[in-house]
């Protein structure tokens, strides 16, 4: 009997070693975007915020050119946010560009103008925002793009 289970014990150890070669640790899969979805936030709060944060100071917001302050960033960033888009960014997606701007950069950098040094020129608003204002910020920007099938129908 002793021995069954220690079989039995020692093939499951086996399989799972087996059926999990190849496949993504734990740890890649947490930091995985698949399946991330924030909860519905306000539009309007969200523009309230990107007006608080300042982050017109160096994006502009696809029609909404008239309606919000210039950029004032020297040099001119000229990454604007929304317009016409193969396809809308995921949540996952607009939230790693406004918490961690340096992991997605322009290849080449563009030195001066959207980097400084090894990363991104952007504020660091990571304790300064609220979730929630980051909610409504992606959702906000989520009204702004506006996808090349979409524009066919």
């Amino acid at each position: 009997m002793r021995r069954a289970v220690v079989m039995v014990l020692g093939l499951g150890m086996w399989a799972g070693v087996i059926w999990g070669c190849g496949q993504p640790s734990l740890r890649s899969e947490e930091k995985s975007p698949h399946g991330f979805e924030l909860p519905d936030g306000d539009p309007d709060r969200g523009r309230e915020a990107f007006v608080e944060l300042r982050c017109y100071s160096c994006h502009e917001v696809a029609g909404l050119e008239d309606n919000l302050p210039r950029p004032v960033a020297t040099p001119a960033t000229g990454v604007k946010l929304g317009g016409l888009a193969m396809r809308e960014p995921s949540d996952g997606e607009l939230v790693t560009s406004i918490v961690n701007p340096s992991r997605h950069l322009y290849p080449g950098g563009e030195e001066g103008r959207i980097t400084s040094g090894s990363g991104s020129r952007m504020a660091n608003l990571n304790e300064s925002m609220s979730v929630q204002a980051l909610i409504d910020i992606v959702a906000f920007l989520h009204e702004r793009y506006e996808t090349v099938r979409s524009k066919q129908e």
